[in-house]
């Protein structure tokens, strides 16, 4: 393959990949904006996320087992709040989260799923959300104490060959 043929195909690569990320035409640049100034002056409100809880333990859960948990919110500030991300701290932690902006007295949900296969005894997940707001990152927490099933059914244990 020739040089240009792969300057060719970066550049198919590059568009490509760029056409596949998600446009968000519902966001002004005025809602991701922090008014705040570097003399900690506020030129306007600021966005204020304000969970119900930062902390859930599902308590006793088998092994194998996907549990759910909405974490729920309410932008207590005076301006549009925005989540620009959120992820788990691990594969087994997907969380869900509003794409839109919630506006100020406006509640909303944070959707945690976490899938317990391969995972035994007492686990801590986090969840890390990035807003508008000020600090602009949020850590949110899910717990469970994961039982390994034992086999009531002598015919459904391994046998040694």
């Amino acid at each position: 393959m020739n040089m240009k043929s792969i300057y060719i195909l970066i550049a198919a690569f590059s568009i490509f990949a760029a056409s596949c990320k998600e446009q968000r035409t519902d966001i002004s640049t005025n809602d991701v904006m922090n008014t705040k100034s570097a003399d900690g002056n506020t030129n306007a409100d600021l966005p204020e996320i304000k969970f119900e809880e930062e902390t859930h333990d599902f308590g006793r859960i088998t092994q194998g087992e996907k549990v759910t948990y909405n974490f729920k919110f309410k932008n207590t500030g005076g301006a549009n709040l925005i989540i620009s991300s959120a992820s788990g701290s691990c594969g087994c932690t997907i969380p869900d989260y509003p794409k839109k902006p919630i506006l100020p007295g406006e509640e909303a949900n944070v959707n945690v799923v976490f899938a317990s296969e391969g995972k035994s005894g007492i686990v801590e997940k986090s969840v890390t959300i990035v807003t508008n707001c000020e600090p602009s990152t949020r850590i949110i927490y899910i717990k469970a104490n994961i039982i390994v099933p034992t086999s009531a059914n002598p015919s459904e244990l391994p046998t040694a060959h």
